[in-house]
Parts: C-alpha cells; structure tokens; sequence
C-alpha cells in the first residue's frame, strides 16, 4: 500500500468500527429478558457474578453446586438485588443421575431452559510427579464428562424454548487458555480442559442447524478469589505463593466482572471463541505460530517453580487448600485485588463446591 494511501485506510477503518459500534447499540441482538439461564457452579467465583449480570438483565436464574450453604447466600444475594425468579438446586454434575433430576427440576419450574453455561470447575496445582491417576480422572470428569452430562440433559429443553421464542439458544462453556497451551503444574487441569475445548467446538457446527450457538470460552488468570479454594500439592506454600502473586497482579489478570460483561457480550453474539485477557490471547498466538518456541519458553518457566521435595512422598501428593497454604508472603498488598475477591464472589473459606474455572 502506497504511504499516501494510508490516511485513507485509517479513516475507513475509524468508520467502520464506529458503524459497527453504532449498529450493536441499535440492534443489540439475543435479549437476556425473560430467558431462563443455567449455571453450573453458580454460587461463588464467576459463575456467581454471570449470575449477578444476567439476573440484571431480566434473566430467570438456575444455580448449580454442591454446597447447600453457598447457594442459599447467593440466592439471597440476588434476591437483595431484586431478583424474584432465582432457582436453586444442590447438585454434583459430575453425578449424570444428579444432573438429570436437576435439569428435570428446572425444566419444570421454569418451563423452559435458553441459555446454558457450564462453569463448574476446579484446579490442582502442582508437579507432575505429585499427580495421582485420581487427580486426572476427577478433572476430567469436572471439565468434561460434568459439561456433557448437563448439555445432553438440558438440550431437548432447549431445542423446545428456541422453537417457542424463535431467537436461538446459548451454550457457553467455560473452558481455560490452559485449554489452549498446556502450562506447568497444572497437568490435569489442562488435560481436561483441552477436552472440554474440543468438546465444545465439536458440538458448534452440529447445533448450529437448531438455532442453538455454542460459545468456547478459554479465560486467563482471574481474580475471582478460586485462588484460596485451589488445591495445592508438593511444596503447597510456595505453589500457591506464585499461584495467588499471578491471579492478583493487574497486568496478568482481570476482575471477575470484567471477564462476566464480556463472556455474556459473546453469549448474547453468538460468538464461537472468546479468549480473556491479552497475556493469553499473546500466548495462544505464540502457541499456533511458534509451537517449538513455546515449548522451550514453557520449559524454562517450569524450572523456576517449586519441585516436590516434602518430607515424603505421601505428603507430596496431599491436597492443600489455598486458605490452608498461606504464609508470609500470601496473603499481602501484593495479593489484595484476589483476596478481597473472595469476600465479594461469596467465595468463603472452607467451602468445598467446585465452582470457578
């Protein structure tokens, strides 16, 4: 392109993207008025604030989890903010018998499901050598078979809703940029989310023919405050000094309302990718346009975390919470922004419900 050419391209690039922005404000599209959502993991972390954002939309709401305790606080949250129509239901999704009566459940109380978002998830830090074969099949079935249980249950009454209201469905999976490029330490939890990114890609094209849009969503770190209901093995305190340091760091993470405006923005598009934050999208581009390179980056990172060395190897492999693996260097100001997201994302000490990706 010649250089006094490029003043033109420019201007026609500033009109467009101010056409576009003019025609979603007009035309904002998928309406979250009166549509029933479903969220797995939907009392604490991001789940939770997806159920904040979509409530204040006009959303009728489905909460999911385990513990009985964390989704009576937060239907009484959303019930504090004015939601009236919020619906519960103690569930484990990796349980497929437990996940049909659920989504029988509110099938029948809503008389429609539109939108769902599978969310549960649940991360185990530390080496390889620390892993269990359980660690990998308990992640698998959390990321995986659980986000299948829920689709399968859930879309007959989905197909039934979109035909009735004519504007489509959604199906948001929460998934990780650990779904994208495999990072140390975090073995199980990628292996698994690389098969919920596939999975959920898979299932796009197929649904597309029932108006039902499928949206990836591989976020990075965010500060949601899972970071203290992580697992931690091997050298806990140290695993999740590094782990609690990222989530709480500006530049390297984003808040959990941040990341819920613009997953539900994708929702709302239809949009099939959405990778949060820009260390990640940087470090997904790196991973498909120098996979060598990367590889050998991630290697010498490794080399900087903390090894396995406990007193026994039967200690290595005990799971540590994050609230159980706190030392003088977390908590601190340097980990405020995270910890103070537990607090606000009903994320309280000791709760044991896997719920933030």
């Amino acid at each position: 392109m010649k250089t006094k050419n490029l003043p033109l391209a420019f201007a026609a690039g500033a009109i467009g993207v101010t056409a576009c922005a003019a025609l979603r404000a007009i035309f904002p599209g998928y309406s979250f008025q009166n549509k029933v959502a479903v969220i797995t993991g939907g009392s604490r972390g991001l789940g939770f604030v997806l159920a904040r954002r979509l409530a204040s939309e006009g959303a009728r709401v489905a909460l999911l989890a385990r513990d009985e305790a964390e989704l009576a606080r937060a239907a009484n949250d959303l019930r504090k903010r004015g939601v009236a129509d919020v619906f519960t239901v103690r569930c484990d999704v990796c349980d497929e018998a437990q996940v049909q009566s659920a989504i029988a459940a509110i099938a029948r109380h809503f008389s429609a499901i539109d939108i769902l978002i599978n969310n549960a998830g649940e991360i185990v830090v530390g080496p390889l050598s620390t892993m269990t074969r359980a660690d990998f099949e308990d992640a698998m079935k959390l990321h995986f078979w659980a986000p299948l249980f829920t689709t399968l249950a859930a879309l007959p009454h989905m197909m039934r809703s979109q035909n009735k209201n004519g504007d489509g469905a959604r199906i948001v999976n929460i998934s990780s940029f650990g779904g994208k490029l495999a990072v140390p330490h975090l073995a199980p939890y990628c292996a698994s989310k690389f098969a919920l990114t596939g999975l959920s890609d898979a299932i796009r094209a197929e649904l597309a023919r029932e108006n039902i849009r499928v949206t990836t969503v591989c976020p990075g770190l965010m500060r949601t405050g899972s970071h203290l209901n992580a697992f931690f093995k091997g050298e806990h305190r140290r695993e999740f000094a590094w782990f609690s340091l990222g989530a709480a760091m500006p530049f390297l993470s984003t808040n959990a309302d941040g990341a819920a405006r613009a997953i539900l923005s994708a929702c709302r598009r239809g949009q099939p990718q959405l990778v949060i934050t820009v260390p990640a999208r940087l470090a997904v581009i790196a991973q498909a346009i120098f996979p060598n390179l990367t590889a050998h980056v991630l290697a010498l990172v490794n080399r900087l975390l903390p090894g396995a060395e406990t007193e026994t190897a039967e200690n290595a492999r005990e799971k540590k919470r994050g609230w159980e693996s706190r030392s003088t260097v977390t908590p601190s100001i340097l980990t405020r922004l995270a910890d103070r997201a537990t607090e606000k994302y009903n994320g309280l000490r000791g709760h044991a419900s896997p719920t933030a990706s």
